[in-house]
């Protein structure tokens, strides 16, 4: 069999797009909903309601981003060229995000929709072909479970980078005028430090990687691609894998800046006094999760070289439901024994995610295999639209609990509030882990299965 195998630039230029992806990713995923209610004042239940209506569409254009993706000719090939044609309107509309001009209640709430609608349309037109980018690299399975995990290791590198220097940002663009501290201009100007690094990673990954499997057939009708589609098991087990595991972490993330200014209470770990800047518990927090979702992402290779991605995914998730209802049971004053549990917590959410990469292209092989047509495009347009399912669910259910249980933004909160806020960081994401375990307990495609496929692939390519 003849295998493309990888350097390591390349699987370091590839990292580089999610590194871009994910730092806006977790800007929005931790912080957009706090923005939203604390910074720009728009009210939760209204962000939930906007968060449906918007991400609902918006995961549904990324199978037509696929689609799209997969019929575009160009000298760089099908996918790479939107990394160059979508990373400046990237940054931009990024920047405008973090915006807040001075507008109405119902002017805020309709600069918040186009705003957000347009970055997530982009967002769909950079990412699903970045996404489909592993399964044109190479064909050998070992190394897009590898090339998987540079991804994973890059993008977990990219939140940490936010998550580190988000609110130390915010903190020092918000003092610059020496007068009042002004919140508004420092989330605007940290957003705009973190476009223009997006948009160079960006760059990077265009540049140092390259588009090498060529299909069995080149051209397929739209109706051929929607119905191989359809008939594809696996890819609708795992959107629904996806979608689990994107609402455990949305859900998760969403609420821990509002469980340790409104459950905690006390936000200040400790001061750098020499650049009057103040670290909090929510970022020290936010940081050991990526740090540790960046060994689940190491352990993901060795651990499923030994038992397969199926049995390493589902001993991950359930390990993190048990974690995650243990952590309703901490005490607001243990912030070690809380630490401690982020940190596991988010170890097991990090060996998952490189594994379902990875079991994407194994689906676009498998649906090849079975029909001798290929949609790589539509095929990973599951996993753009699985992350903003999930997204959707968890941020949309969020927003609603918080005004379900009471919340006001900048108050004292009740009893009941504090109560709800516990319950999103632990019961509700149980039930994402719980129904990742169902979905993969009946994925078909073990290792042995896709060694005969990846086998007889090689040979129908070698006959064109």
């Amino acid at each position: 069999m003849t295998f493309q195998k990888l350097s390591l630039k390349e699987k370091v230029g590839y990292g580089f797009g999610d590194a871009a992806s994910s730092m806006f990713w977790k800007l929005f995923s931790m912080y957009l909903m706090f923005f939203y209610t604390d910074i720009f004042g728009i009210s939760a239940a209204a962000v939930g309601t906007m968060f449906l209506i918007t991400r609902i569409w918006d995961a549904s254009f990324d199978p037509f981003v696929g689609i799209l993706a997969d019929r575009t000719e160009s000298r760089w090939g099908k996918f790479r060229p939107y990394l160059l044609w979508m990373m400046i309107p990237f940054g931009v509309l990024g920047a405008f995000m973090f915006s807040t001009p001075d507008l109405g209640p119902t002017g805020k709430i309709i600069y918040a929709y186009v705003t957000y609608s347009l970055m997530m349309m982009v967002y769909s037109l950079i990412n699903v072909p970045y996404a489909s980018l592993l399964g044109v690299m190479t064909s050998d399975g070992k190394e897009r479970t590898t090339l998987a995990s540079y991804r994973m290791i890059f993008a977990f590198s990219g939140s940490l980078l936010v998550l580190a220097a988000a609110e130390p940002l915010v903190d020092i663009f918000s003092k610059m005028n020496g007068g009042a501290i002004n919140l508004k201009m420092g989330w605007q100007y940290a957003a705009i430090v973190f476009a223009l690094v997006a948009v160079a990673f960006f760059f990077i990954c265009f540049s140092w990687t390259r588009e090498r499997v060529k299909p069995v057939v080149e051209k397929t009708s739209l109706k051929h691609d929607l119905k191989d589609l359809w008939a594809n098991r696996p890819w609708f087990i795992l959107l629904g894998a996806g979608v689990a595991v994107i609402f455990f972490n949305s859900i998760r993330d969403g609420a821990a800046i509002y469980y340790f200014k409104y459950y905690v209470t006390t936000q200040d770990a400790f001061q750098i006094n020499s650049l009057k800047l103040t670290i909090t518990l929510s970022s020290m927090y936010f940081v050991l999760g990526q740090a540790a979702n960046i060994v689940g992402v190491v352990l993901a290779i060795p651990v499923s070289n030994k038992i397969g991605k199926k049995g390493t995914f589902m001993t991950a998730m359930l390990l993190a439901t048990v974690l995650s209802v243990f952590f309703y049971f901490i005490d607001r004053s243990n912030t070690t024994q809380i630490f401690v549990m982020q940190f596991l917590i988010s170890l097991c959410a990090g060996i998952t995610l490189p594994l379902i990469w990875s079991m994407y292209a194994d689906a676009a092989d498998y649906s090849e295999w079975k029909t001798k047509r290929r949609a790589t495009g539509l095929i990973f347009s599951a996993s753009s639209m699985s992350q903003k399912f999930g997204w959707t669910i968890g941020g949309a259910l969020a927003g609603w609990l918080l005004g379900y249980y009471g919340f006001q933004a900048n108050v004292v909160q009740t009893e009941t509030a504090q109560n709800g806020i516990r319950m999103m960081l632990s019961f509700f994401p149980a039930i994402g882990t719980l129904l990742g375990v169902l979905f993969m307990f009946i994925y078909p495609l073990n290792e042995t299965k896709m060694k005969e496929i990846a086998i007889d692939l090689d040979l129908l390519r070698k006959k064109e």
